[in-house]
């Protein structure tokens, strides 16, 4: 097992599906034709339910139903709804493997619970909260890509985290050589997300430097927030520790915390139902 190994099976996945890289080419675009990329989208029949189920639940709280794509994008924004077309073709891209120890539904609990985080937390920042939500996503598919691509292997992942009690990021890099970070960020590009996603997906462990917040500082800090709520409901799970710098460059006070910790507790129901049934 070697690190080539490991780049060569995330260009070997297959890509997202042709509309969904529309969607993110589109993202650096200012002229964008939603009727034509609507008209797209309702072709895949069981992206459309399950896009028009989450425009409708009460995570946006519409005061009317909304019964098709064209509709969702006037009322939510074009922003919104590509944000869920892209959450629920990542989410279907990666199926459990039979006889895997990995846990898959703890992993899907655990990244859309740092994606609502992101969520939340973006607009204190001025960063994009669907993008933000996006990226927050996105985060760890590469311990997906370990996981699911090399199962063998990945069970002495397991096995070193029990031994030295360690979180996952170490138990990687002593296995593979790689860890979930790098694998994560090199299948973003792969899949042609936008350059801040990449570098979120790449940087969620780290709390970087001087200067203002940014995507990654938002990812970095939900993903730990994320796991301090104990949101994946996984009995072994870790709460990084998290960089006085980066939580000051945040500059949230008591109270805005506490309202982002209820926010995201709140919205994660709804958002976890909807994208994991």
């Amino acid at each position: 097992m070697t690190v080539d190994d490991v780049i060569k099976a995330v260009r070997d996945l297959p890509s997202l599906p042709a509309v969904v890289s529309e969607l993110l080419a589109s993202m650096n675009q200012d002229d964008i034709d939603t009727h034509a990329l609507a008209a797209k989208i309702t072709l895949d029949q069981a992206l459309t339910a399950k896009t028009l189920r989450l425009a409708n639940s009460s995570f946006y709280g519409m005061p009317a139903k909304v019964t098709s794509i064209q509709q969702a994008i006037s009322v939510l924004g074009f922003h919104a709804i590509r944000t869920l077309v892209t959450a629920c073709s990542v989410t279907d891209s990666f199926a459990p493997v039979p006889g895997s120890q990995f846990d898959f539904p703890a992993f899907w609990r655990h990244s859309i619970a740092s994606a609502v985080c992101a969520r939340v937390l973006a607009p204190h920042v001025r960063v994009n909260p669907d993008t933000a939500f996006t990226a927050g996503l996105l985060h760890d598919l590469g311990t997906l890509v370990l996981a699911s691509r090399f199962p063998d292997d990945y069970r002495r992942v397991h096995a070193y985290r029990i031994e030295h009690d360690c979180t996952a990021e170490p138990a990687q890099l002593a296995v593979f050589g790689i860890d979930h970070a790098a694998v994560g960020s090199a299948l973003a590009a792969h899949w042609k997300f936008p350059a801040p996603i990449q570098a979120a997906v790449a940087e969620h462990h780290q709390p970087g430097g001087d200067g203002p917040a940014t995507l990654s500082t938002v990812i970095y800090v939900a993903n730990i927030v994320a796991h301090a709520l104990d949101l994946s409901a996984q009995e072994d799970d870790q709460a990084p520790p998290l960089s006085l710098a980066a939580w000051q460059k945040l500059g949230l006070s008591d109270a805005a915390w506490a309202g982002v910790f209820a926010e995201t507790e709140q919205l994660y129901d709804t958002m976890c139902k909807m994208l994991t049934t």
